[in-house]
């Protein structure tokens, strides 16, 4: 176990849980610890690209991807979202306070250094495409995350 060793499991694709993690692996980063973050089923729409992107894909595929968000820029609230509301009245308060979107947060995880790994498995259920992420993205299993966790003195799910 090292101490300077972090990781995080996101699941889910919400704003304000996403916005959480990014905070905390921003913060740990610029601490000099190295950070891993495995996004698996949920919270890999924040790391698909917003525009759309053809790629080969089954009926049931093409389904998912028309129902979940494209990209981080889409996501919305858990809690008091009232049909985009509460989304768009949290992106005005933290533009006001100069806070980075979350896309911004995304870029700037991946700039100190975060290391972004999707969840193949999760990604072939959801019909979910290399294509169709962001770059500067690792691709492997769960065992991958396993790894880094145990060599982490922090794992975190959010």
């Amino acid at each position: 176990m090292s101490d300077n060793k972090k990781t995080m499991i996101v699941f889910s694709g919400d704003l304000d849980k996403a916005i959480a993690a990014m905070i905390i692996a921003r913060g740990a980063a610029a601490m000099g610890n190295e950070v891993t973050i495995f996004f698996t089923f949920w919270g890999l729409n924040l790391l698909r690209k917003p525009e759309k992107v053809n790629v080969k894909k089954s009926f049931l595929e093409s389904m998912f991807g028309l129902m979940m968000p494209r990209g981080a820029k889409k996501a919305g609230l858990s809690k008091m979202h009232m049909g985009g509301l509460g989304t768009r009245m949290m992106q005005y308060v933290m533009k006001t306070k100069n806070v980075p979107t979350l896309p911004e947060m995304i870029t700037e995880a991946q700039e100190f250094g975060v290391k972004f790994i999707a969840c193949t498995m999760s990604m072939d259920i959801m019909g979910i495409k290399e294509e169709e992420l962001l770059s500067g993205l690792e691709f492997a299993g769960v065992a991958t995350y396993l790894g880094n966790a145990d060599e982490a003195n922090l794992n975190l799910f959010i």
